[in-house]
């Protein structure tokens, strides 16, 4: 899921659960926007008998200029891994028409340039396409990107909570931790201070759906272990976003979050329902530190009655 670019150029007590409108359209198992899509280099095989260096006649002339880059990475946008251009034309076999209108997102660009935009229908069926997924069902691809949306939304809300938390150092963090959901309440962030200068902003991201994180792992084994209390049904994809944080003092800094995404049991209803169980990576040790402060937060913040004075 979470596929968007720049123009032009838990598991069992998750996170955030997020049910959707009702659809007869069943998302795919894993997000094939993020598949990996760059080969290996191969490098080039020189004729038989000849000198791999290319000899100029005159000693004196100036070597020309390289040609450009014609590689599958070149092609890139280096914010997320894919190309800087998706066609809005019809496929050559579609049957149903599809949308071009792209949606914009709540999500602030790292350069302060507005918000990132969501692929069009069109765009995300023309991607799958090349992708491979040729039994992509044309009639599906609207509540497909619908769900891709509303979990992208749902990923950035939960990084606005910790941002929320945590952007004001530890001390203020662990605070807020402790006050636990009824500050979350109190003071959440509204749109105008989302898109304010000391708002968090989404530098970069990157899907990595075939790469399960420390956690998701975990957790697979205790489901192994103690089936009764740990599901074993492991995350459909994992996102790594990259975040720029504004400290206090003015300076800047980039926090990586990992996101992974759970499907749980749908509703009474059909509706289906995923989880989204959504942490900073533990690339530091202020990282770590504020994980095991939310944690304990939380904890502390139910132990003390938080749920019964809601």
């Amino acid at each position: 899921m979470g596929w968007f670019w720049a123009e032009p150029v838990k598991a069992k007590e998750p996170i955030a659960p997020h049910p959707i409108p009702a659809t007869n359209a069943q998302p795919p198992p894993g997000c094939p926007m993020h598949e990996s899509q760059a080969p290996a280099p191969v490098p080039a095989t020189p004729a038989t008998g000849g000198c791999p260096v290319k000899h100029d006649s005159d000693s004196s002339s100036t070597p020309s200029k390289a040609p450009p880059s014609n590689s599958t990475l070149s092609k890139l946008n280096p914010l997320n891994y894919m190309p800087a251009f998706i066609s809005q034309e019809r496929s050559a076999n579609q049957t149903v028409d599809l949308p071009i209108e792209r949606s914009m997102s709540s999500i602030p660009k790292g350069d302060g340039q507005g918000n990132w935009e969501y692929p069009s229908p069109q765009q995300m069926y023309n991607a799958m396409l090349r992708k491979g997924y040729d039994d992509t069902p044309q009639d599906a691809v609207e509540a497909m990107v619908a769900v891709h949306n509303f979990l992208n939304e749902g990923a950035w809300d939960e990084i606005v909570e910790w941002e929320r938390r945590f952007s004001g150092g530890l001390a203020k963090g662990w605070e807020e931790c402790r006050k636990g959901e009824e500050a979350a309440a109190i003071n959440a962030l509204d749109a105008d201070a989302q898109n304010s200068a000391n708002a968090p902003r989404l530098i970069r991201f990157m899907g990595r759906p075939k790469e399960m994180t420390p956690k998701a792992t975990m957790l697979q084994v205790l489901g192994w272990v103690y089936p009764s209390k740990f599901g074993n049904e492991p995350p459909f994809d994992r996102h790594d976003w990259f975040v720029q944080r504004r400290n206090p003092d003015g300076s800047q800094k980039e926090v990586r979050y990992v996101i992974d995404y759970y499907s749980g049991p749908p509703e009474p209803t059909g509706e289906p329902v995923f989880y989204l169980d959504v942490r900073p990576a533990v690339d530091t040790p202020t990282a770590a530190v504020e994980r095991l402060m939310r944690w304990g937060g939380d904890v502390w913040w139910r132990a003390s009655g938080g749920e019964a004075r809601e």
